[in-house]
């Protein structure tokens, strides 16, 4: 899916489907409180992927920190790339999702700034291109098979654009000097493995698992090509509809982010534990020691949404002919992330 493309309600029985956790789920209200029509308490729906980048969720739910600040459990809902999550959104399956700068960008552009607002960093950090060990530079690739989790997610136009100042084609039909191949992350390890492609830009613990399970070899760590080595990763995106319905959810929500960030900056190794058995849970398959070292080990993991590197995100899209030239005045709304900041002691975030 581009960020052309129009986004529909097809997946949303799908994503209803795949909703885990205790509970029902209840119709939100219009009364603004935290209780729907019926007088019966509301239960958040939120996406996340399964993901270490998105271990801020992972801990959150696994760890009941969520759960103590909205009073209930949140429902929810995985996702393996942000299009999916922001076709989810915009259906009304889920509330909010952490998800990348670009389906953050896309889901605002497409909605003409009126249906999502980003009020929450999550993480930088922890992506890479990782290859087949014959492959020693840029000008190698030519003729290469690189995956990406999504067309159109944010390390699909992060390649393309980085292929582009290289002086390399690669168009969105799959043409080009290099042959970018939109798949499930899962499908990529086994892709990788058997050689059918030659490399993947890719998020943790995918990228560590590629060096470690397959012999793969980091041929270039995002970090580099960002100032300061941070970029953002992952963002948490809500409905501007529930926001206004509920803004004391959304604020306790964001209680529950500011917790879990500090429980796993504060406990690496614990947090380590909490988010493994978080995805065994998941996928039904625990990561590796070495592999769930090596992916904590890149990724940075902050409230702090690093707005900069989104607008520069959008203006990368825009020169790989994935997003139209948008707006994106007014997409963080960081002011209830911000009063619980400062409620804590901590420093305040920008949005520039």
């Amino acid at each position: 899916m581009t960020l052309h493309r129009r986004l529909g309600g097809r997946i949303a029985a799908v994503a209803l489907a795949v909703l885990t956790g205790a509970g029902t789920l209840t119709a939100c209200g219009d009364d603004g409180g935290e209780s729907g029509g019926s007088g019966a308490a509301v239960q958040l729906k939120l996406g996340y992927f399964p993901n270490i980048t998105h271990a801020t969720a992972l801990v959150g739910v696994q760890k009941g920190i969520f759960a103590k600040h909205l009073g209930t459990a949140p429902k929810t809902a995985t996702f393996n790339a942000g299009p999916a999550a922001v076709e989810a959104l915009f259906s009304g399956a889920i509330d909010a999702t952490f998800v990348g700068p670009n389906p953050a960008i896309n889901a605002w552009a497409k909605s003409h700034g009126k249906a999502v607002h980003i009020i929450s960093g999550a993480a930088s950090g922890g992506v890479s291109l990782v290859v087949k060990p014959g492959i020693n530079g840029v000008q190698d690739l030519k003729g290469k098979k690189i995956a990406t989790p999504q067309l159109g997610n944010t390390q699909d136009v992060a390649i393309r654009y980085w292929l582009k100042k290289q002086g390399l084609t690669a168009n969105k039909d799959g043409s080009g000097d290099v042959k970018i191949v939109p798949q499930e992350n899962s499908q990529t390890l086994q892709t990788f493995a058997e050689g059918q492609i030659d490399g993947a830009w890719v998020p943790e613990p995918f990228a560590s698992r590629l060096v470690l399970e397959s012999k793969g070899k980091k041929l270039l760590d995002e970090k580099t090509l960002w100032p300061g080595g941070k970029f953002v990763i992952t963002n948490l995106l809500v409905s501007q509809k529930f926001e206004k319905a509920h803004p004391d959810l959304v604020k306790k929500l964001l209680q529950g982010v500011v917790e879990s960030s500090d429980f796993i900056n504060k406990n690496p190794e614990e947090a380590k534990t909490v988010a493994n058995d978080a995805l065994s849970k998941l996928s039904g398959k625990p990561l590796k020691k070495d592999v769930l070292d090596s992916a904590f080990k890149e990724i940075e993991f902050t409230t702090d949404p690093v707005a900069g590197s989104l607008f520069t995100g959008a203006q990368h899209a825009e020169e790989v002919g994935l997003l139209e030239k948008t707006d994106l005045n007014g997409i963080y709304h960081l002011t209830p992330l911000n009063e619980v900041l400062k409620a804590s002691g901590k420093a305040q975030v920008s949005d520039k």
